[in-house]
């Protein structure tokens, strides 16, 4: 099978019909997790990992030779429990986790929050019941999936303690969630450092993301000459689009199955 070619870079693709075919011996696939191959729930906790899934992942990672990674926004924890008992190469909370190695060991690449700063943020959710405070260690979220009104007061709010707090804080938005992280690891970064270790080294890697966090990633892939694909909303970077996470979990059944 061939490979994607310089052209198809240019090529937005709006059908789920058509996406790039995989050269086995030449890509490398990197897929984010919430929105881009599971459903969003209205809680983390609420998404459910179809087991067809799992089966699909496990055939293409075994027909790539292993290059095939999840990152994420989630902790390593949470995607090892969403995948059980599955375990990937992995990026875990914007890569302040990573793991090059499905069954090695986890190397912290940022500075968790202190309890004074989560407490700080973790205030936010006083605003409404319904608002929800998920700590990931290195990042907190506040989600406002089910009160959305409030939206612009959440994002103010988080911003506003930002500057009282330190320099090296970075406000995320996502898709109804607001997350706080110290500077100096993303998506991009987790990426790069995968590429960089074998079976990855030396593939181009196919990176599919859903949101503005995994634009950090789509940003790198050009390092490597590989493509990125957006879910949902065409984001910059991306070389291709489709519409949901299931057009992506029907592209790698085909896959699977070949």
């Amino acid at each position: 099978m061939r490979g994607p070619t310089d052209s198809d870079l240019s090529h937005k693709i709006t059908g789920d019909s058509v996406l790039p075919a995989l050269d086995w011996s030449r890509d490398a696939l990197l897929l984010d997790v919430d929105g881009t191959i599971i459903d969003i729930a209205p809680t983390p906790e609420a998404v459910v990992v179809p087991e067809s899934l799992k089966l699909s992942l496990s055939r293409v990672r075994e027909r790539l030779g292993g290059a095939l990674a999840l990152i994420s926004g989630r902790t390593l924890a949470a995607i090892d429990e969403l995948f059980v008992p599955l375990k990937f190469t992995a990026a875990g909370a914007h890569a302040a986790e990573l793991r090059l190695d499905p069954d090695g060991e986890v190397k912290r690449c940022g500075v968790p929050l202190t309890p004074v700063e989560k407490a700080a943020f973790a205030a936010v959710t006083k605003l409404d019941p319904r608002l929800r405070i998920e700590d990931k260690v290195y990042t907190l979220a506040v989600h406002y999936r089910n009160a959305l009104e409030f939206e612009d007061q959440v994002i103010a709010l988080m911003r506003e303690q930002v500057t009282k707090l330190r320099e090296d804080l970075r406000i995320l938005c996502g898709k109804a969630v607001v997350e706080v992280k110290t500077r100096g690891f993303n998506k991009g970064t987790g990426l790069r450092q995968i590429m960089e270790h074998p079976p990855f080294r030396g593939r181009r890697p196919i990176f599919f993301g859903d949101d503005v966090t995994d634009e950090d990633a789509l940003a790198v892939v050009p390092e490597f000459s590989g493509l990125g694909i957006s879910v949902g909303r065409l984001l910059p970077g991306a070389g291709f689009q489709v519409s949901s996470p299931q057009a992506v979990r029907l592209w790698l059944a085909r896959l699977s199955a070949e």
